[in-house]
Formats: structure tokens, C-alpha cells, sequence
């Protein structure tokens, strides 16, 4: 899921990931040589910057290399002045250099950023853009209609209440997860485990033990390639997978954890991770509208 945002002055557009596992904002520059991507040009922009600082920032998959400047970052009518952000010089292993959006624009904490810079939300509020501390994102299942809100929380997105999860530590929007249910039984994150709320991971992603035992519940099997596959014709009786949060029950239907191929067998959309975190990325957030209160250090849920 990815947006326009401009930098510059006059502004040049930018496509960008609105990124919760991640707190810093950059873009491709003239100094990449990447094909299929716009490049931000700092000599065409009358107020911007240059800080004379390197960064180098590690993705779960992808890298960026490049240098930090200053300028105008304007995210729909939010004017952000004086914004540090990253220009990519190399984006080392290629990931980057194949995706249709153009850099990240990350809404995590500011003590996990690169560099110790200011991420863009934490400006915005500091320069009271913002009517509240806080920003909401709708994303939904089709190519067009998914929405991030700074600043706001819009109730036609969603019925019923907001549930708030306290944030268990500020650097990712982390929350503790009390189990995950399928089909009555507690298949995984037993005992409870930490998890975070991620934008910008489109599955549901877990420690192996936790996800080969999901996979076995709703019936998925492993083909040769690693991927779990589900029938197709199957998957209206497939049971839901029901994540336990601050007592809660989260139902997440097949519907929603599978998804169709152009061709071949449908896929389940849960993954495994290196690490101890569950990761609650696009799978999860289409179900439910989620609400980043960094005033309050918490997750609403609805």
C-alpha cells in the first residue's frame, strides 16, 4: 500500500510505503542509478539542504545507502518544513530497485531511527499540524480506497467500538498478544508473546513452530516451493484464525488469510519469521481499522 507525498520546492512526487515498522522517511535520488523510479533532484529544490551525514538503513527484505538532507516534505495538505530524510545513493540487493512505489515514509518510534533523525509524524506534531497526536490507516481489498489519516480517527470505517492495546515498548507499535485460536483450541502464542502492528509487511508473519501449527489447523500444505497452499474450493469452509489481544478476539476469516493466484493453487498468507515477534501486517490491518495514539502509547483496534 503506498502514497503520494512531495518534497521540494516547487514539490517532486514521490510514491512511498506509510511504513509502522519503521520510523525513517527516504527516497531514490539523481545519485542512484535506478531505472523505473522517480529520483529526487536536490539541485531543483530551492529549500533544500544538504547535512553532510551518511545513512544506511537494513529492511526485512531491502536495503538503502544514500545521504540525509533537508527540505519541504508535503503529505496531502500537511506542509512538514525542514524535514530530514534519507536520498538513496545504492539500494543494495536489488529489492527496492523492483517494486512499484518509490521509498518509505516510516511511522514508527524515533528512538529506532537511523541516524536519530526526526521522523515526519513526530515533526508534524512538534510543528502542531496536527489536531490530535495520533494517525489512523484504513486499508482496504481492493486497488483503490485505503487511507492513512494524521492527526485524526474517521468512525465511517469501521462499526462498533475501539478497543485500546497499551504499546509494551516504543520503538515499533508493539503490543502483547495472549494466543492465537483456531477452531476452539489455542494453536499458537501460548502463554503470550509480543507482536507488532505493521503496515508495511503485507502477510501475518510468526515464529515457525507457531505458524506450522496455524497452517496444520486451517489445513494448508507445504509444496516443494515452501509455500502453503489451500484449495480454492475449500476455503468458505476453512475456519477462522482468531488472534487474542488484552482479552479480545480478533477473528481473522479465511477469506481474508488466503489469497488467489493468477494461476495455480490459492495461498495461505501466513509466514515465518527469524525472530521471537509476531508481525500483524496488511492481512490483519484490512479486517480491522487500526489507530496509532502515540499521545496515550497505544493501538486502537476496530
Amino acid at each position: 500500500y503506498y502514497g503520494t507525498i512531495s518534497i521540494g520546492t516547487p514539490p517532486q512526487d514521490f510514491t512511498v510505503v506509510f511504513d509502522t515498522g519503521s520510523p525513517n522517511l527516504w527516497v531514490p535520488s539523481v545519485f542512484c542509478a535506478v531505472k523505473n523510479h522517480q529520483l529526487f533532484n536536490p539541485s531543483q529544490s530551492s529549500t533544500y539542504k544538504s547535512t553532510g551525514q551518511n545513512l544506511s538503513i537494513q529492511y526485512g527484505t531491502g536495503a538503502m545507502e544514500g545521504i540525509v538532507g533537508s527540505d519541504t516534505v508535503t503529505v496531502a495538505s500537511l506542509v512538514d518544513t525542514n524535514q530530514l530524510f534519507g536520498l538513496s545513493t545504492t539500494e543494495p540487493g536489488q529489492f527496492f530497485v523492483h517494486v512499484k512505489f518509490d521509498g518509505i515514509l516510516g511511522l514508527g518510534y524515533p528512538n529506532l531511527a537511523v541516524g536519530g533523525i526526526m521522523p515526519v509524524f513526530d515533526n508534524m506534531v512538534n510543528e502542531s499540524l496536527l489536531e490530535e497526536n495520533l494517525f489512523s490507516v484504513y486499508l482496504s481489498r481492493d486497488m483503490t480506497g485505503s487511507v492513512v489519516i494524521f492527526g485524526g480517527i474517521d468512525e465511517s470505517y469501521f462499526t462498533g467500538s475501539i478497543n485500546w492495546i497499551s504499546i509494551s515498548y516504543q520503538g515499533y507499535w508493539q503490543i502483547s498478544m495472549d494466543s492465537i485460536i483456531v477452531n476452539s483450541q489455542e494453536v499458537a502464542c501460548s502463554g503470550g508473546w509480543q507482536a507488532i502492528v505493521d503496515t508495511g509487511t503485507s502477510l501475518v508473519a510468526g515464529p515457525p513452530s507457531g505458524i506450522s501449527s496455524i497452517q496444520r489447523a486451517v489445513g494448508a500444505r507445504q509444496d516443494t516451493y515452501g509455500e502453503y497452499n489451500v484449495n480454492c474450493s475449500s476455503i468458505s469452509a476453512m475456519p477462522d484464525v482468531i488472534f487474542v489481544i488484552n482479552g479480545v478476539q480478533y477473528p481473522v476469516s479465511a477469506l481474508a488469510y488466503t489469497e488467489q493466484n493468477d494461476q495455480g493453487p490459492c495461498i495461505s498468507s501466513f509466514q515465518n519469521t527469524s525472530g521471537d515477534l509476531w508481525i500483524l501486517g496488511d492481512v490483519f490491518i484490512r479486517v480491522y481499522y487500526s489507530i496509532f495514539d502515540r499521545a496515550n502509547n497505544r493501538v486502537g483496534l476496530a
